[in-house]
């Protein structure tokens, strides 16, 4: 049996940092703040939390009250979990697992989500900004780590190009 490579316990261990701190995050919004569908909260300048359930995708795209669609969600999430968990064991850099281990922690917050609460809390908003949407702690970090998977696959050489003196 093959040990598990740091880089995959490290992207495992974020991965799981994300989640706690995504489901800290609604646990204190919903129980401690207790707000309501709906309810925003101002926190500081430009930023409020303000409660909504999203039964989509990431930024509430693909929204259906469906009830098959909640479970399709959940079983797609879990499905990407399980083989960016294979990436990260397999992937020959750190930066590579770390940034899997931020999708995984978002994509699991999320799945957490709609298995116990039927849809995503999501409740981050900088509508003042101009940016439309409302996202949680867990969309932040699969948006991060997909940006920063896009940003080292743009600059690092691919095997056929080698490298150059």
């Amino acid at each position: 049996m093959t040990a598990f490579p740091r880089r995959a316990w490290a992207a495992y261990a974020l991965a799981i940092l994300v989640i706690v701190l995504d489901q800290a995050s609604k646990h204190w919004l919903l129980a401690d703040l207790r707000l309501t569908p709906g309810a925003s909260w101002p926190v500081w300048g430009p930023l409020r939390f303000t409660l909504v359930a999203n039964n989509g995708i990431s930024f509430g795209f693909f929204q259906s009250q469906a009830p098959w669609t909640r479970w399709a969600l959940a079983a797609f999430s879990l499905a990407v979990t399980i083989g960016l968990g294979i990436w990260a064991k397999r992937s020959e850099k750190a930066f590579t697992a770390l940034t899997l281990g931020l999708i995984m922690g978002g994509a699991v917050g999320n799945l957490i989500d709609r298995i116990t609460r039927g849809a995503v809390v999501d409740f981050v908003d900088v509508q003042a900004l101009h940016f439309p949407w409302i996202f949680n702690l867990a969309d932040s970090a699969i948006s991060v780590g997909i940006t920063l998977l896009l940003i080292e696959s743009l600059f690092t050489p691919s095997p056929a190009q080698g490298h150059k003196a």
